[in-house]
């Protein structure tokens, strides 16, 4: 099943192939809402690599398969620059976030902030979950005849992200933040990104204005308490080298993270509660696994046990990875497989393509969760292959947590309700900037006596 890697050009570098004008802002209007199609087609016509330009920015040299994820999220050479691509793409709205600091600075980064996310303190932030997982989801009973799932999780891992990261309970606040994430997210991908009133980007700017007066007032008393939230910790870390942040660090730090975990486990939720709506038969299989007493209120130990919940979670991921895209800038000339990467172009990798691709994959655009299990596993047919929180140095710091939480709402949702989607439904799906449904996701609950 694994495909034979393409044969290298002999000799120097050859240019890539290249998009036609009209074929690049196609790409670059409809990417949002045709991302897996507009990539699939672009790497059938021009190949393993393919490089474009629209004068809107950078040109773009996308790069498809294991080998190019690799070749990006390994960067054995240093020459990629993620500071650079992301600044580029959310700079202004998400300054100075872990994944926004290239080399020494993200590696000093990374290790300050890796006390708040050992295995200690997600064993505490596990049991700082169950109580409102279990809180909210018992409402759910109520909105039955017209439950959105989406809306539902965003409300739901927003209060979550409150108590686990803030460690505080915002009230009426709740409501403004999670505005200010979803404007924040919607100005990454805005074409025109001038302060004017009423425009996306401006709207994104205002929310991020908010969270740091919000964040920045609660340093202080973080810095001086002994709390076990997130915040918190990052306030207090301290790396090996004695390094610590310092006030604005913190709250840049806090808010991509913030955002990061509110919407991608949001995202993920979504696309499994959507999978599972169709596979029942899987559906009834993981609720089988959570059904034992002790999972009412379940520990790390008992989520990192969870062998089915997990094969779920891993091939929703897979065809629905929350960020379908992963940019870096070529800090100077370079080559993948033959091809030369000029110096300054922006360079993509896709997840979202690569877990879609034939020659990897049984079936891939059937949700097969058993293609996880011991003894296939697929996803190890090649170290790159499965990336749905990147790789090498810039791989998600929270995926762990991520994953955590992710199982911890399926337990309790799969305890209370069983759930089926609307006949003859099929998700409406946004893939970037991070995928999510555009019609909320109806789905119709059934509370189990």
């Amino acid at each position: 099943m694994n495909a034979a890697p393409k044969p290298v050009p002999d000799g120097p570098p050859i240019e890539m192939p290249r998009t036609g004008w009209l074929e690049s802002l196609r790409l670059a209007l409809e990417y949002r809402h045709r991302t897996l199609e507009l990539l699939r087609g672009l790497s059938d016509r021009h190949g393993r690599a393919a490089l474009q330009s629209t004068g809107l920015g950078p040109s773009l040299a996308s790069l498809f398969g294991p080998e190019a994820n690799r070749f990006v999220l390994l960067d054995v050479e240093r020459q990629l620059s993620a500071k650079r691509a992301w600044d580029f793409i959310m700079g202004r709205v998400f300054a100075n976030g872990l994944l926004l600091r290239d080399g020494a600075d993200h590696r000093q980064h990374r290790r300050t902030m890796q006390s708040a996310f050992h295995q200690n303190a997600l064993r505490a932030y596990v049991e700082r979950m169950n109580a409102p997982i279990a809180q909210v989801v018992d409402r759910w009973e109520d909105e039955t005849a017209d439950f959105r799932a989406f809306p539902a999780f965003k409300a739901l891992t927003l209060e979550l992200a409150c108590s686990i990261f803030l460690g505080v309970d915002l009230g009426s606040e709740t409501a403004r933040l999670n505005r200010a994430f979803e404007d924040t997210v919607a100005a990454s991908m805005s074409l025109v990104r001038l302060r004017i009133p009423g425009l996306e980007f401006d709207r994104g700017m205002r929310g991020r204005e908010f969270m740091m007066d919000l964040f920045g007032s609660m340093v202080p008393s973080r810095r001086q308490g002994d709390g076990e939230d997130m915040f918190s910790r990052l306030c207090r870390a301290e790396s090996e080298e004695g390094d610590r942040f310092d006030d604005g660090e913190i709250v840049d730090h806090v808010i991509f993270l913030m955002m990061a975990a509110h919407d991608t486990t949001t995202s993920s939720l979504s696309s499994l509660m959507y999978e599972l709506g169709r596979a029942t038969d899987w559906q009834d299989r993981v609720r089988e696994e959570v059904s034992a007493p002790r999972l009412a209120a379940p520990g790390f130990d008992d989520l990192m046990g969870l062998e089915l919940a997990d094969r779920v979670m891993k091939e929703t991921l897979r065809l629905h990875p929350p960020l379908s895209t992963i940019p870096r800038i070529a800090e100077r000339e370079c080559a993948f497989d033959g091809f030369r990467i000029p110096s300054g172009a922006m360079v993509a990798v896709y997840p979202l393509h690569t877990h879609h691709m034939e020659e990897w994959w049984t079936d891939p655009f059937r949700f097969d969760p058993d293609r996880f299990a011991p003894g296939r596993a697929e996803h190890e047919r090649h170290p790159y292959l499965f990336v749905p929180f990147g790789g090498g140095a810039h791989m998600c710091i929270g995926h762990r947590f991520a994953e955590l939480q992710i199982k911890a709402i399926l337990c309790a949702l799969l305890r209370r309700y069983r759930w089926r989607l609307p006949d003859g439904y099929r998700l409406p799906e946004q893939q970037a900037p991070i995928a999510k449904p555009t019609d909320g996701l109806p789905i119709r609950l059934e509370r189990i006596a």
